[in-house]
């Protein structure tokens, strides 16, 4: 007599880990969070990658359908973020808000110097083309470090306010933060925003040693330390994603 055995246990299906949108493949992190009531999907700053937060337990056909419900959404949306290539390929960055013609000199040493020529703004660069993305974000640190040390330390001295520290990152999800301590951080990548963005960033984040929220009361210091305070969070928030785009 033949015993029926066990049934076997089915493995659950895989989640996926990355989608395809409009030619590019893109790297999917899916996350559960215990208080999560429904699917959010997230686009990385850059348009690099996906985020998708989700309640615990849940089947991977509902999150495949998700997706699928989703990809025009991402088609729309990754349509004006650019798929940029190594830097000496497309051969240009932005500097302060204005774009410079990146020219590789040949020479083997020698940090990368912004001139003109013919009237059109040049940044020179030294090195191998495939170091070209290392030399040029080094530039965009010493640009930032440069800008913002003075525009903190005039917001500072305005406010009354001593700043501790700065420290310049690449991050991925913020432009800047203040700890209760007067530590600031900021992302190096604000060296490509036009001077009124950067005085914004700056003023943003000095706001925060008075107020450590984002309240009436700290966006009222805010433009009092920049007047063009409405203007420069507008233009992080319309082009913020294409600066962190460029791949170095």
């Amino acid at each position: 007599m033949f015993g029926l055995g066990r049934p076997t246990r089915r493995s659950p299906a895989p989640r996926p880990q990355a989608v395809s949108v409009n030619g590019r493949e893109l790297p999917l992190t899916i996350r559960e969070h215990a208080r999560a009531t429904r699917m959010t999907l997230r686009i990385e700053p850059g348009g690099h990658a996906l985020k998708l937060t989700i309640p615990p337990g849940l089947p991977s056909p509902e999150i495949d359908a998700f997706l699928t419900r989703h990809h025009g959404w991402l088609m729309t949306r990754l349509a004006r973020v650019p798929d940029t290539g190594p830097l000496a390929e497309i051969g240009k960055i932005t500097i302060r808000g204005v774009v410079h013609r990146i020219e590789m000199t040949g020479k083997l040493r020698g940090l990368a110097e912004v001139t003109e020529i013919d009237g059109e703004p040049v940044l020179l660069v030294s090195g191998n083309p495939e170091h070209a993305g290392r030399r040029v974000s080094d530039h965009l640190k010493r640009v930032a470090r440069a800008e913002l040390e003075v525009l903190v330390a005039g917001h500072a001295a305005d406010l009354g306010k001593k700043v501790r520290s700065i420290s310049y990152k690449d991050t991925k999800s913020r432009w800047g933060s203040c700890t209760s301590e007067g530590n600031l951080s900021f992302s190096w990548r604000i060296a490509m925003a036009p001077d009124f963005v950067i005085d914004y960033l700056a003023a943003h984040e000095v706001a925060h040693l008075a107020e450590m929220n984002h309240g009436p009361n700290f966006w009222a210091t805010c433009k009092r330390l920049c007047p063009r305070t409405d203007e420069g969070k507008r233009w992080l928030k319309q082009n913020g994603s294409r600066l962190f785009a460029v791949k170095f």
